[in-house]
């Protein structure tokens, strides 16, 4: 039997809205519901889970995903919105919405849906949403109805920006004490000849034109 490697591929977010989102969970920890929540290490932005791959395909994945982004440059993020699944009045997975950025977000993840689609891994069956998991409800409980006012008080709550310049093609290991994430390639996001500068200098520098 082959060997497999979990996988999923994201973008991360900076140290400073990790904390501010660790603050979110602290706050909705009180409402005292039975909810698995997600270490700050391991906050991301999933663009698209693969679930078991084999070993010997993950070097392909990661070749067909750089080759997709190729026209990609790197863009500011807002991270917006406390909300839930299926929603606040039945909250089963516990989220952080996006703001400003979205919509470059949804064309980084069709870009990569159109690039594992491409290699035979299945499309998505919903439309994407892009969002931060803060945690998943172990089991129903009656204070699961405390959560409902508390996500619709932070609705619109904005935990800032952050700035996407990477994408991250991860591992996961499923371990009694949480998973544990490894990035198996970053991906930097860097757009081609997308500046005048670049421009310039891709035809040469007119004469006694000097970079300084």
């Amino acid at each position: 039997m082959k060997a497999t490697i979990r996988t999923f591929i994201a973008v991360e977010i900076d140290e400073g809205l990790r904390t501010a989102a660790a603050q979110v969970v602290e706050e909705l920890r009180t409402a005292g519901a039975e909810i698995g929540w997600v270490a700050p290490r391991n906050m991301h932005l999933t663009l698209k889970f693969l679930g078991d791959v084999a070993e010997d395909r993950v070097p392909a994945v990661c070749d067909a995903v750089a080759n997709a982004l190729i026209e990609v440059g790197p863009f500011e993020l807002e991270l917006r919105g406390v909300g839930a699944f299926p929603n606040a009045a039945r909250p089963r997975t516990l989220w952080i919405g996006t703001g400003s950025g979205r919509s470059a977000l949804q064309a980084l993840a069709s870009r990569v849906e159109a690039a594992t689609v491409a290699l035979g891994f299945p499309s998505e069956d919903r439309p994407f949403q892009g969002h931060l998991t803060l945690g998943r409800v172990r089991r129903p409980s009656r204070a699961l109805a405390n959560l409902t006012p508390m996500l619709q008080q932070r609705a619109d709550l904005s935990l800032g920006q952050t700035r996407i310049d990477e994408v991250v093609v991860f591992s996961s290991q499923l371990q009694r004490g949480g998973p544990i994430y490894e990035a198996i390639r970053r991906l930097s996001l860097v757009k081609q000849a997308s500046s005048a500068w670049e421009q310039i200098t891709t035809r040469g520098l007119p004469e006694g034109h000097h970079p300084s």
